[in-house]
């Protein structure tokens, strides 16, 4: 038995001095800070604080199929550099995608013994595979990821109509989560001008795909899940859709909170994905929904790939086009300090950004023993140091593109705990592959 005692650790959604038993796998008591335990004592050093693990439940993995561009080894070990202890994987960009109960097989099979952190993982929602979403629901996905929009590679292909999906999902109270931009909506774009592809795909797109969703939603009853919600113009039309009783949840991303389209100079398609990152006004629009909770979560979208797939070093004409780049942000190490830089310079405190980035993304996919310090829970821990600094360099991801490079950061993770014991470098993976039956543990 150990007890950690923290001058600062995240309960009950408040900072506070706890004495926190761990007892195998499990938090067993979080007791007053100075409280006798006949265990091994462990105190954290006055700048540290002692958080939940945080739940990522976006993240490309990739393998297999395009293993070069991320894998459950480095995107795992990247996570535990970054406080993550669990990650959800999407179902698309490896190959095949986790769209039927013999391609999650192959996917578990790929990642089996490889995870330095517990994994769960997407199903798939793409046309013609309605029957397989609820052997896929049996079989231990934790929800159905759907697009709205052409996805970028073509064994996912999108679904346009959601409702025949959810009235499936219905049926069993499944969760879609869905990629909501409206492909009548946006624009062919190409060259190095960051302006002209932001105006490609226009708030205006966000916005009617996702009250397309929500009118789905409301006619079928089905839960519906908003990912990386880039629009802050969505914003009433989700407050709205809640209050009248529908089901749905949003998530928006480290990049749509800490970067603006201003900044972004014309050429580096490091910063694109899909949705854009858009103004600062907007910017500041998503943290207001974040603080008045139009906005439940804060996740990492982590969709890396190779770097000639984002034409920085192109010899053709294509260098630096943001039309033929691939869209998508690397940021699974690193968004803790991301989003907590940019919430300290508002005067938000790190209780409502941790708990946005561990027990709200646990609680979306039912892991309800993740994302919390309580008696109970898996002791998945978190040192983190909120006020050291340091300067983004070499990550863990597997290709090092990232528009954070040599940024200066708040926020350094000391030591993350799996299950009651602390990840080292170089251990053996003890990851687990989590399905929905672990949700009831």
């Amino acid at each position: 038995m150990i007890v950690l005692r923290a001058r600062r650790a995240l309960v009950e959604g408040s900072l506070r001095p706890a004495a926190v038993v761990v007892d195998g796998s499990r938090i067993a008591a979080v007791l007053p800070f100075s409280d006798a335990v006949a265990a091994q004592e462990i105190t954290l050093a006055d700048d540290e604080v002692l958080l939940p693990g945080l739940v990522d439940t976006h993240v490309h993995v990739n393998e297999p199929g395009r293993t070069e561009w991320e894998g459950f080894a480095s995107a795992t070990r990247a996570a535990a550099a970054g406080g993550v202890t669990t990650i959800v994987d999407m179902p698309l960009n490896s190959l095949p995608p986790t769209v039927s109960v013999p391609f999650l097989a192959t996917k578990r099979a790929a990642a089996a013994g490889q995870c330095l952190v517990d994994v769960a993982f997407w199903g798939g929602a793409i046309p013609g595979n309605g029957s397989e979403l609820r052997p896929l629901h049996d079989a231990g996905v934790v929800g159905f990821k759907a697009f709205l929009v052409d996805s970028g590679v073509p064994e996912f292909p999108p679904l346009p109509d959601p409702r025949p999906a959810l009235r499936e999902l219905a049926a069993f109270d499944g969760l879609l989560i869905a990629h909501a931009e409206d492909g009548a909506l946006i624009t062919p774009a190409g060259g190095r001008r960051y302006a002209d592809f932001v105006a490609s795909r226009p708030r205006a797109s966000e916005d009617s795909a996702i009250a397309g969703l929500l009118a789905a939603a409301r006619e079928t009853g089905a839960r519906v899940h908003v990912v990386h919600l880039s629009s802050a113009d969505a914003l009433p039309l989700l407050a709205a859709a809640r209050a009248d009783g529908v089901r749905v949840t949003v998530e928006t991303c480290p990049h749509y909170l800490a970067l603006t389209a201003e900044e972004v100079p014309d050429g580096d398609t490091r910063f694109k994905c899909c949705p854009p990152v858009r103004e600062a006004d907007n910017r500041d629009a998503l943290w207001q929904g974040l603080v008045d909770g139009t906005i439940d979560m804060v996740v990492s979208d982590h969709s890396p790939c190779t770097p000639d797939l984002k034409r920085l070093d192109s010899v053709d004409s294509l260098c630096g086009d943001f039309g033929a780049a691939w869209g998508g942000i690397a940021s699974l190490q690193i968004g803790l300090p991301i989003v907590w830089t940019e919430a300290r310079a508002r005067g938000i405190d790190l209780a409502d950004v941790v708990t946005w980035m561990s027990r709200r993304p646990a609680d979306l996919v039912g892991l309800t023993s993740k994302g919390r310090i309580e008696p109970g829970a898996d002791a998945d821990l978190t040192v983190f140091a909120p006020d050291a600094t340091f300067a983004v360099g070499a990550l863990h991801h597997r290709n090092p593109v990232t528009p954070y490079a040599g940024r200066t950061l708040h926020g350094v993770v000391r030591a993350t705990w799996l299950r009651g014991t602390v990840i080292t470098d170089g251990e053996a993976p003890r990851g687990r592959l989590l399905s929905r039956e672990d949700a009831r543990v």
